[in-house]
């Protein structure tokens, strides 16, 4: 998610909270796969260089946390702004996140491993290793080039989300009031293809709904929605699905990752999200005419702190991800659903019971005490998402 509306300032070591997880939760969680698609490391390394090989407590992903929650598969979250964007600084800002994620793989042999097929995850985690694939969130690194998506796949990026906070060449943004093009670009059209045709997932988070529909009409290959919660708890929040997108991405054979971060759970909250970027943009409208005034323009981290101060997080439990999971189950159907927790990405907003990648068992506890069997708990923390990733790479050949 990598956008930071109200600090939480907490900090947090090995959660205390999973010692309350089940012995039978905790050992599924060792042996399932668990497959996590967006965690926001690449970012936080980026602001403070953390050795993630070792327990890192200013980090909500570290080596030891994940080995104790059970996760096998990371997708590292390349994410570029749209500032980065506008400021020409995508491209590099991506590649240097990926040149970070593979100095963490090279100083940790033992502990870390690239990703790139889903074909390789058993050879790969083999000693318990974690593997660390990454995702692109904003397609702003390619600018105006398709190239660009071969060499990105080069680097190992394995999907992209096609926008993010703003509308971009690519495609419109579920944030953005500024609905550019109704949908998807038609230079958007040729990504989308073109991603078909290497075998990188289509993301369709962060797009607008008009943008999801394109996207899904347009893939050859299913698509992903790498942490996208459901607009039946959030009405009127359009950066969450809505019952009818969620069932078209099943239809067309993807999946729906559900988040854990607060803002995409909690209804107060996703109000409070959208507020704020509406307020945003109009911040940055008046701005502008300030500047062509010569006018003073007024300072976005004072207009983001008396924010902070006017709407405090809701206090938040488990409980709420676990209703978005059995409501997309009962919707779409367990073959459909996923996890994609934004941990790293959401300054620490996150619910009771879910605060670091150690919390898996916390899940799996409450959805094992929800009536989902073992097979259904596999399928959703892992097993449908390396299903629709060999999909598209069979897709791609």
């Amino acid at each position: 998610m990598r956008f930071i509306l109200i600090v939480c300032g907490c900090l947090y070591g090995f959660s205390a909270i999973a010692a309350g997880a089940t012995d039978a939760a905790k050992k599924l969680a060792q042996d399932v796969i668990i497959v996590d698609t967006h965690i926001d490391a690449p970012g936080i390394l980026m602001e403070r260089w953390s050795d993630l090989g070792i327990d890192s407590p200013k980090a909500e992903f570290d080596y030891p946390r994940a080995r104790q929650g059970g996760l096998d598969v990371a997708f590292m979250s390349i994410y570029t702004s749209a500032n980065d964007d506008e400021t020409a600084k995508a491209w590099q800002v991506a590649n240097t996140q990926i040149d970070a994620i593979e100095a963490l793989v090279a100083r940790h042999p033992d502990k870390f491993a690239a990703l790139r097929s889903p074909a390789d995850v058993e050879q790969l985690r083999a000693g318990g290793r974690v593997l660390l694939a990454l995702g692109m969130e904003n397609g702003a690194p390619i600018g105006d080039d398709l190239s660009q998506l071969a060499a990105f796949h080069a680097r190992g990026v394995r999907y992209i989300t096609l926008a993010h906070s703003r509308s971009n060449r690519i495609s419109d943004s579920s944030y953005d009031p500024n609905k550019r093009w109704q949908g998807l670009s038609p230079f958007g059209e040729q990504v989308v293809a073109e991603m078909n045709r290497l075998g990188i997932m289509v993301d369709v988070s962060h797009l607008s709904d008009d943008a999801v529909r394109d996207a899904i009409a347009i893939s050859k290959a299913p698509v992903i929605a790498s942490h996208s919660a459901l607009r039946h708890f959030t009405p009127g929040f359009e950066r969450n699905l809505s019952d009818e997108l969620a069932k078209l991405i099943a239809k067309n054979g993807g999946v729906v990752q559900i988040p854990f971060g607060i803002a995409f759970v909690d209804p107060k909250a996703a109000a409070d999200t959208q507020a704020h970027f509406r307020a945003t943009a109009e911040l940055h409208k008046r701005n502008a005419a300030h500047k062509a005034a010569g006018r003073p323009l007024e300072n976005i981290d004072d207009f983001d702190k008396q924010w902070a101060v006017d709407h405090p997080v809701p206090d938040t439990q488990i409980g709420a991800v676990l209703d978005q999971i059995d409501y997309a189950v009962k919707l779409v159907g367990a073959d459909h659903v996923g996890v994609g927790s934004d941990f790293d990405g959401v300054s620490g907003e996150l619910p009771e019971g879910l605060r670091t990648v150690a919390d898996f068992p916390n899940l799996i506890t409450g959805m094992q005490a929800r009536g989902h069997n073992d097979a259904d708990i596999r399928k959703i923390l892992g097993g449908n998402l390396l299903r629709v990733w060999a999909a598209v790479e069979a897709a791609a050949k």
